[in-house]
């Protein structure tokens, strides 16, 4: 190996020959690692190499000292062919060794990285299509791409009011700054940043919600001149200039579904200049237990239908237990009371100015609790909040219950088996959250309540309820909060911790925080 340089690297081979039924072998060569491609030629006369590209080209190991290189053509009748290959023959084992690690090492660049072209977008597989199914994606993309559902989100006046005074309130971080504008969908963060003063704001959008974005910044003429919109992955386009601030919704039910955070994280890394800001900034998990009879057995009734031993001559019951499971198996999306609740909340910290992408790929949330009623616990109850950190204000974006409802709601993972609690009793557990390639996740959630009273100390587990939930398949229950008795006792002020925007100079949880990151 003569160059250790991630441009070139080259690696003298024994031989090569073609992979054909009178091939013969070569006289010692060249391997000539160069951008995207590998090459295969004499040291002094390179003008008849055998060139591969690396993207789609397969190395294996057929022996101590031989590896055989093929690359891929295009698929006819969805089978992989191959239109040329050669087997390498290596002095020894060690370089043979040395070039596997080269090769896989190059193969991983140029898939994770690709190469730029004039319009800015990679020319090779994205780290976003590495990770997510493209199926997964093109249903994404479409759905965004719609206006209807851009108006749904804009309408959550919660949510965009917030923004919005985020941005006005904090002039001082865009004010003659560069912005870019992560997913921008409609471009309505985008023209907030440029009523703010900003410089120059960036409109990164991949799906065809681009199109409507440029259509509706040109109908601003007064603010349209400071925004281009960029159709493409933030994974993928390439930007003239480094931003003093991003700006993003990213946020997903439960805050991590259809994981645009990983995006917004790569676009800091991208795009962001050293300790720019980030418009969120934070981001929170809240998480309490709750009981909730209503809801138990709205879901485990659903499965009823399948205990239909004659269904049209037909015996269900053999579905029934894979059904009453089904169900069980789905989040609950809606907006509850948060009477409900029945212990203080816990908090999950994402702090986005340094969390690493990887970070978000398995979170492993610890849960203790201490009930303040004696009642059946019936599974998690989890919300989130958003801080956006500005010079000026800082504002939260909530969607805690009893806050104003926003379109994310709040969420619930109902267990199939409840679990019995005492006042002052101990629930433990863990909140699982495993990142899938249909752009969300799987939820493995376990409660357990520990012993209580005289000699608990001394005692163990009492009782311990699991479930595995899909956060790519909720149910939409929607309803608004119901109103219920008040004979659970809760106390509504042990169980919201001042999520409310007006309430944060008595959130102790949220000055810590905005200390530590200032």
């Amino acid at each position: 190996m003569e160059n250790n340089d991630m441009r070139e690297q080259d690696f003298l081979v024994a031989s090569i020959s073609q992979l054909s039924i009178s091939g013969s072998s070569s006289p010692p060569v060249v391997a000539r690692f160069r951008s995207d491609s590998l090459q295969f030629g004499l040291e002094t006369d390179s003008s008849d190499s055998v060139q591969f590209d690396l993207l789609n080209c397969q190395l294996f190991k057929l022996g101590p000292f031989q590896s055989l290189c093929i690359s891929e053509a295009s698929e006819i009748n969805k089978e992989k062919s191959f239109s040329k290959g050669i087997t390498i023959q290596f002095r020894n084992e060690e370089e043979s060794r040395q070039f596997h690690s080269a090769f896989e090492q190059w193969k991983k660049e140029v898939v994770v990285q690709g190469s730029s072209l004039p319009n800015g977008i990679g020319s090779c597989i994205s780290k976003f299509d590495d990770k997510i199914e493209a199926s997964s994606a093109k249903m994404y993309f479409h759905y965004y791409g719609q206006l209807l559902h851009q108006q749904n989100m804009m309408q959550d006046y919660v949510r965009t009011g917030t923004y919005y005074a985020a941005v006005l309130e904090n002039r001082v971080d865009f004010t003659d700054r560069v912005v870019v504008d992560v997913g921008a969908g409609s471009g309505i963060l985008s023209l907030f940043a440029a009523q703010a003063g900003a410089k120059h704001v960036y409109a990164v959008e991949a799906s065809e919600m681009a199109d409507y974005a440029r259509k509706l910044i040109a109908g601003n003429p007064s603010l349209s001149q400071r925004i281009t919109v960029i159709k493409g992955k933030v994974e993928e386009v390439e930007l003239p200039e480094k931003a003093d601030i991003l700006i993003s919704e990213p946020m997903g039910t439960l805050l991590v579904n259809e994981r645009m955070l990983e995006s917004y994280i790569i676009a800091r890394d991208r795009f962001l200049v050293p300790n720019g800001k980030m418009f969120p900034t934070v981001g929170r998990i809240h998480m309490a237990p709750f009981s909730d009879e209503y809801l138990f057995m709205e879901i485990a009734n659903k499965a009823l239908f399948w205990q239909q031993q004659n269904y049209y001559g037909v015996n269900l019951t053999p579905l029934h237990g894979t059904a009453f499971q089904g169900y069980f198996s789905q989040p609950v999306v809606d907006a509850f009371d948060p009477r409900l609740l029945v212990a203080p909340a816990i908090s999950h910290v994402i702090d986005f100015t340094t969390a690493k992408e990887e970070d978000l790929y398995e979170v492993d949330i610890p849960l203790k609790f201490v009930s303040s009623v004696g009642t059946r616990i019936h599974g998690l109850a989890c919300w989130f909040d958003v801080l956006f950190n500005g010079s000026t204000v800082q504002r939260w974006l909530t969607t805690a219950p009893g806050a104003p409802t926003t379109h994310w709601y709040q969420l619930r993972c109902v267990l199939a088996q409840p679990i019995y609690v005492m006042p002052g009793q101990e629930i433990t557990g863990r909140l699982q959250m495993v990142a899938h390639k249909a752009q969300s996740y799987t939820l493995n959630l376990t409660l357990s309540a520990k012993m209580w009273g005289p000699g608990a100390e001394q005692g163990g587990i009492l009782q311990t309820s699991s479930g595995k939930l899909d956060l790519k398949e909720p149910y939409y229950r929607m309803s608004q909060p119901q109103t219920y008795a008040t004979s659970q006792e809760q106390q509504p002020h042990q169980l919201l911790q001042a999520q409310d925007l007006q309430l944060q100079s008595q959130d102790e949880d949220g000055l810590d925080l905005l200390q530590q990151i200032t």
